[in-house]
């Protein structure tokens, strides 16, 4: 629809064409750009950070959501601190992580990780506790040890709200990083836009946008996929345990 719009306002020649540069100069200048390389490099780039960055969050957010979720009695200790930060809006930082770590990796890494921390910290914290605590009942009556209960009770009922949080915070980290690099960058899809607006280049800008949001939909669309087969198997897997279990008993 947006793209008939497009076409429809060009040909009646509504907005001036160096505003809003046509759909066959934005074909153009992303050919050219990809036949030189930039395109692909400034997306590589910013792509590489989205991902180092999203697992840097998860490697700390996962565990301490975790055991937060098994240690409740810790949580008046932390929950001050995570409440005081969650408030912050991770682009307000960006001028003081410049001061504190330049315009390198450093520095868009954290703000990558501010942005993503309570999407996934609070999705996951959510899902070990709001189990069923029928099940653990009927864990603890079997023996299963505390490793047994969450692996094989508490964890699987988390799964989707795990997989919500992560698929949020992808979409979080790639606002932020955006932010940052059109801030302060030397490299990255952000930067390649700062730079084509300086340069009143329009099409290289609209390029860089489409560039983002076309990015943005194949990894939402693959994770979704990825999402999808996971929570199929761990269904086939709790209908095999549940015949397995009836037919014992019939066996019996």
């Amino acid at each position: 629809m947006i793209i008939l719009i497009w076409i429809i306002v060009d040909k009646l020649h509504i907005v001036n064409n160096y505003i809003v540069p046509s759909p066959n100069t934005i074909l153009a200048t992303t050919y050219d750009m990809l036949i030189s390389g930039q395109l692909l490099k400034n997306l590589m780039v910013s792509f590489l950070r989205v991902i180092v960055g999203f697992t840097i969050t998860f490697v700390v957010a996962f565990p301490l959501a975790v055991f937060l979720g098994n240690k409740p009695k810790a949580m008046p200790y932390i929950n001050p601190s995570l409440e005081f930060m969650r408030h912050i809006p991770p682009i307000a930082m960006i001028p003081i992580l410049i001061l504190w770590l330049g315009i390198g990796e450093s520095s868009k890494l954290v703000v990558i990780f501010l942005a993503t921390f309570f999407p996934v910290f609070s999705n996951t914290l959510n899902g070990v506790t709001t189990y069923d605590k029928k099940l653990l009942e009927v864990g603890e009556i079997f023996h299963f040890s505390k490793k047994d209960l969450f692996l094989k009770i508490i964890f699987p009922q988390a799964i989707p709200s795990i997989m919500t949080g992560i698929q949020l915070g992808l979409g979080y980290s790639w606002r932020s990083l955006m932010g940052a690099e059109l801030i302060a960058a030397s490299s990255g899809i952000g930067y390649m836009i700062i730079d084509a607006e300086q340069l009143s280049r329009p099409d290289i800008v609209i390029v860089g946008i489409l560039s983002i949001g076309i990015l943005g939909y194949v990894i939402d669309y693959c994770f979704i996929k990825i999402s999808r087969n996971l929570m199929n198997q761990n269904r086939k897997g709790k209908k095999y345990g549940r015949s397995n279990n009836k037919k014992s008993v019939q066996d019996i």
